[in-house]
């Protein structure tokens, strides 16, 4: 059976999104599970090469991604001018290849010629200088696959922490709130628990919009009016949710630990516990398209750019997320069309497989 072809953006030439890559890849036990297919400039590859410790990634070139080779890093040139890279420096021209990068991938995952994505990142002033119109990859991949609004999922080991509204100002949160919306983003969660991630019957926990879950309606009306009737008629719909929670106390008495994924009701309410329970090894994945695509959970650090310091486990971890989806999805529609199919677990090699890693 091929290994999944799995197409890589780029992202922020400036940033350690090539680093992260780099590093990733230099390990090839993983070309046993996967065909990498980035997205980018050899020219560029080379020099992120040379600025990298340690770096022990060979790749070839390929014109099409139906050229790649499996047990091999595969690049296809997606630009030929020279790139002036300036490390650690937000500008127009990083901008531009990172969309250059990324238009290459998810034109050839329309096409099907790569299994799934994984986007490196990208930094939003530069794509707005280089014209990307969109807020990010989120809403840039609704778009191209006519999705509307894909679901935003934060995934770890022990969390999947989903988002009712993403990227927008906090003081637009209560009014982006409807019960319609927050009813689509629990069934589109419920949807992506049970066929990408495998869980039969999930439980479902929504978060509270404000303080102690509005206290009854003291505290603001929008947990009262809107967050709880859409519980209830989801319930009404079969589907397992609960809520709404306070969110301090859901997570200072782990009450996370009990359920199967998280709604928040904006970015930082669940990004923030997120991040602090799972740093480094989580993954962005996007629920609701008909395509696999997932990132690490951090953004270019144009900090640490070009250092050396640069921890690729987050990135490691969303290669092998994508490669579980994508294979979940595959045992999903063959238990639909067979239902004596029993499902085979994820594709993520256990410890003794990945031997060291």
């Amino acid at each position: 059976m091929a290994t999944p072809k799995i197409g890589i953006s780029v992202g922020d030439v400036n940033g350690i999104g090539l680093e992260v890559i780099i590093k990733t890849f230099s390990d090839n036990k993983l070309l046993k599970y996967c065909t990498p297919v980035l997205y980018g400039s050899s020219k560029v590859i080379s020099y992120h090469k040379n600025v990298t410790p340690g770096s022990t990634m060979h790749f070839q070139t390929i014109g099409s991604a139906s050229e790649a080779a499996a047990g091999k890093v595969n690049l296809v040139q997606s630009w030929v001018e020279d790139v002036n890279i300036t490390l650690g420096e937000s500008t127009e021209e990083s901008g531009k290849f990172a969309y250059l990068s990324l238009e290459a991938a998810v034109n050839d995952l329309k096409s099907g010629l790569i299994d799934g994505l994984v986007t490196a990142p990208i930094h939003k002033h530069a794509m707005e200088l280089a014209n990307f119109t969109d807020i990010g990859h989120t809403e840039y991949l609704g778009r191209r696959f006519e999705q509307g609004e894909p679901l935003m999922i934060m995934v770890s080991d022990s969390l999947r922490v989903g988002l009712v509204t993403g990227h927008v100002p906090v003081a637009n949160v209560a009014s982006l709130l409807t019960k319609e919306r927050v009813m689509q983003r629990i069934a589109a969660m419920n949807t992506a628990l049970k066929v990408d991630f495998g869980i039969e019957r999930p439980i479902i926990a929504v978060l509270g919009l404000n303080p102690h879950a509005g206290d009854g309606g003291l505290i603001g009306a929008e947990d009262e009016k809107i967050i709880t009737p859409a519980i209830v008629d989801s319930k009404k719909n079969g589907i397992m949710v609960m809520g709404p929670m306070p969110a301090d106390g859901f997570f200072g008495n782990k009450a996370y630990q009990k359920v199967d994924g998280i709604l928040a009701m904006y970015h930082d309410q669940g990004l923030i516990p997120f991040k602090a329970l799972s740093f480094g090894s989580g993954v962005n994945y996007t629920a609701g398209l008909p395509v696999v695509r997932t990132s690490p959970d951090h953004g270019v650090a144009y900090d640490i750019a070009g250092k050396g310091l640069a921890d690729p486990g987050s990135f490691r971890q969303a290669v092998f997320t994508a490669l579980d989806v994508i294979r979940q999805r595959a045992q999903h529609a063959e238990w639909h069309a067979n239902p004596v199919v029993k499902s085979k677990g994820k594709f993520r090699p256990s410890a003794d497989d990945r031997e060291e890693d």
